[in-house]
């Protein structure tokens, strides 16, 4: 990151994906980048679980990933509800929160992230 922008100082902005994950990350986050970025909102993806789950379970067909069966996902949702949603919580608190209805099709849910991206640009 710093050697793009130290390239080119318009490229200023990036996208995080999937982090931070827990408390611990967050906290590795803050104290690591305070004062050398600002989150300027956290794009979420809300999905009821059972559509989420049927997605993976579709997608492990030809995936190969052993992971992609139903007691592996409701694991990682229940590990998600238990670490990763309250970090969510605290962003919502401070209002930067954007969701997404992801249980919309892959064009719809697209068009909101460009959207969502547009605004903030």
């Amino acid at each position: 990151m710093d050697q793009i922008m130290a390239s080119n100082a318009q490229k200023n902005k990036f996208l995080i994906d999937g982090f931070p994950r827990n408390e611990d990350n967050l906290q590795g986050w803050n104290k690591t980048m305070d004062g050398k970025a600002d989150v300027s909102f956290v794009l979420f993806f809300d999905c009821d679980n059972e559509i989420c789950i049927e997605r993976c379970l579709e997608r492990g067909k030809s995936s190969g990933r052993s992971d992609d069966n139903r007691e592996s996902l409701e694991k990682r949702i229940q590990t998600y509800l238990q670490s990763t949603k309250p970090v969510i919580d605290l962003y919502e608190e401070m209002g930067k929160v954007k969701k997404i209805d992801a249980s919309k099709s892959v064009d719809e849910v697209f068009d909101e992230v460009v959207k969502i991206f547009d605004k903030e640009g």
